[in-house]
């Protein structure tokens, strides 16, 4: 295919992180170049079920250098309300997949460009295979679980958040005598622990890929205390369960339900093994929030451009990744079906072992 004029529809789904807006400056700035149109859908799916839709023209004039810089996402977006089983205000659900089509298809739009995680783009996939429609995915998850590819937008700047938290526990950890325990996000996989566990050197690192015992950590904090370190740093992923195998969630307005919790439960069962003083911080949302690092920015930028240019060719039904220090794409299917956690025996935690933290086990 030519550069024809083309008219694209973007989204964002799914939570948000640093690095979106970087994606649609940079979609629409590319875009720019060819003579297309690029219209922005607001709050991810549901921008296309209301009525009248909810979408916007997005020129140069809104997407200026300092989009790099801001978080969130300036479209909005959403993380509830499945469109294949959308709830209803009687309680009921209902299949609104046709009106979002109806939807994407009232824009006049030629293709849509989605940036999501594993399971906004499963949903986005099935919209386009119904409504018969071309699509591109873009990757972003701060927990890095998505498949083929080695790192996806939001990942960095939720890891460096982490590693400045545990900069900032340590000197009063140390001024306090105590152990600080960090939980931070990760859904399913220990990706944001591992990482910001080993760079803000954390001594004892909990992720849901490998079985920790309380005694095994209790241990290997009383050690640092007999070879004369007064304080610890443990790090816990929010997908760590107890060790009788219990997620620990708290409940939203709503009715919605989110992991969280296991910091305190770890603080807790720290505190009475060791007999030592413990406190605990949540980073929670933080780890979204704020200004992307310049890796995320990078990252974002170059996705954005790539998945310009996969559509400018007709490649359809695919997803822009990264890998061996360049841009490449792979099916949106092989990516959300490769789901990627921590290898237990991959190559980071090998380096947490050989500078002698803990993990648990």
């Amino acid at each position: 295919m030519g550069s024809e004029k083309r008219r694209i529809a973007l989204l964002t789904s799914g939570g948000d992180c640093a690095g979106l807006n970087a994606v649609i400056r940079a979609v629409v700035m590319h875009a720019h170049t060819l003579g297309w149109e690029v219209f922005g859908i607001e709050d991810g799916t549901q921008g296309l079920i209301e009525r009248p839709i909810r979408a916007r023209q997005l020129t140069l004039a809104d997407v200026s250098a300092t989009m790099l810089r801001q978080g969130g996402t300036v479209l909005g977006t959403t993380n509830k309300g499945n469109p294949f089983a959308y709830p209803m205000a009687d309680g009921s659900t209902k299949d609104m997949s046709e009106t979002i089509i109806e939807g994407f298809r009232t824009l006049g739009c030629d293709a849509m460009i989605g940036v999501g995680g594993d399971g906004s783009l499963a949903i986005l996939r099935k919209l386009a295979q119904q409504g018969n429609f071309p699509l591109i995915g873009i990757p972003k998850t701060i927990d890095n679980d998505l498949g083929k590819t080695e790192t996806s937008i939001g990942f960095d700047t939720a890891v460096s958040v982490a590693t400045e938290a545990l900069d900032r526990l340590q000197p009063t950890a140390a001024s306090h005598d105590r152990i600080m325990v960090l939980e931070v996000m990760g859904r399913d996989a220990g990706h944001i622990a591992l990482a910001a566990g080993i760079a803000g050197g954390a001594d004892v690192i909990l992720i849901p890929e490998i079985p920790y015992s309380l005694d095994k950590i209790a241990a290997h904090i009383k050690s640092i205390r007999e070879n004369g370190r007064n304080f610890a740093l443990v790090v816990v992923s929010e997908a760590v369960k107890t060790v009788n195998g219990e997620t620990l969630m708290v409940s939203f307005f709503g009715g919605q339900q989110r992991l969280g919790g296991i910091g305190h439960y770890i603080g807790a069962e720290i505190s009475n093994l060791c007999q030592a003083e413990t406190r605990v911080t949540v980073l929670g949302h933080v780890q979204r929030g704020g200004q992307p690092s310049a890796q995320d920015r990078m990252l974002a930028s170059a996705f954005g451009v790539h998945a310009v240019e996969l559509i400018r060719t007709g490649q359809y039904d695919r997803m822009v990744a990264w890998s061996n220090r360049q841009v490449v794409d792979v099916p949106i299917l092989e990516a959300i079906n490769n789901y990627q956690v921590v290898d237990a025996n991959g190559s980071l935690v090998k380096t947490a072992r050989g500078l002698g933290i803990c993990l648990g086990d």
